[in-house]
């Protein structure tokens, strides 16, 4: 992809006010029927990767809910996308830092859908800091709960709706494998969720619900002009091995993968790590 010239929006940020704009609609992608059928909640699904993972799983059959925050006009193209391939979608706006929101996202999928076959946790927020003594504790509150808490809410009430042979699939981070200096509790987050992700693996075993994590180094995404100033935001992606982002639809394919009993029905507890050639262990 090119690589981004310096650019700033408001959070959350918005696809149309991206320059490029993200390759994030699987134009190019054929289904194959790997999902057919299949229930799934995509938390974070309104754009960038989660919007890509939609439409994917759209295209291999499976209909959709899509959980997000405010940004409406990205939603709903998302929807349209999905209902395109013939599937049905749900889209739910809200805060999942609030938990009865999080646990709502559930039974509002189950009403509409009779149960969820396949659980993306995709949402999550990022503040830099130059500083550590920057993060305050309503910081540090408000990144936990939305990218940790929400995640044990939704699996609790998840899990009564599930089949044995469900899948769950959280979004990690390279930045949780290894740290980052100016995303220092966003990235302890990020850890946190990839051993809870770990942690179900081995609880769920019995069940044959299969937990996963997708760990992505940089993807272009309305998070980061949302998130970084211009300065930053220019060159975006240049330090990966790559010498690029990525885009979300080169991800999605990980999601996928794990996602089909198909693909990965031996596969639990596991990383995948689409980071342009960086490389971490196991």
């Amino acid at each position: 992809m090119t690589i981004p010239p310096a650019q700033s929006q408001p959070y959350p940020g918005e696809t149309g006010q991206m320059t490029p704009e993200p390759r994030d609609e699987m134009r190019d992608y054929p289904g194959r029927g790997l999902l057919s059928g299949k229930r799934a909640l995509v938390t974070g699904g309104d754009s960038g990767i989660g919007r890509a993972v939609s439409v994917a799983f759209a295209k291999e059959g499976a209909d959709v809910a899509i959980a997000y925050l405010s940004e409406d006009a990205d939603a709903r193209h998302t929807a349209g996308l999905v209902e395109a391939e013939g599937r049905r979608c749900l889209t739910i706006g809200g805060d999942v830092y609030d938990e009865r929101h999080s646990r709502g996202l559930v039974a509002r999928t189950v009403q509409e859908f009779g149960g969820i076959d396949v659980l993306v946790l995709h949402h999550g927020t990022q503040d830099p800091v130059d500083d550590v003594r920057e993060i305050d504790t309503d910081h540090l509150e408000r990144t936990f709960n939305v990218n940790v808490h929400s995640l044990v809410w939704i699996v609790q009430e998840s899990l009564a709706h599930m089949p044995d042979d469900g899948a769950i699939v959280v979004t990690g981070s390279i930045n949780g494998l290894r740290g980052n200096k100016t995303l220092i509790d966003y990235s302890a987050s990020k850890a946190a969720a990839m051993n809870f992700a770990q942690s179900m693996a081995q609880v769920l075993m019995d069940r044959g619900i299969r937990v996963n994590c997708v760990a992505p180094g940089p993807v272009w995404t309305p998070l980061i002009p949302a998130t970084f100033d211009a300065e930053r935001v220019e060159g975006f992606g240049e330090q990966a091995p790559m010498s690029r982002p990525a885009e979300p639809d080169e991800i999605a394919p990980s999601y996928v993968f794990f996602a089909s009993n198909r693909l990965s029905s031996y596969y639990t507890g596991q990383t995948l790590v689409p980071a342009g050639g960086e490389i971490h262990p196991g």
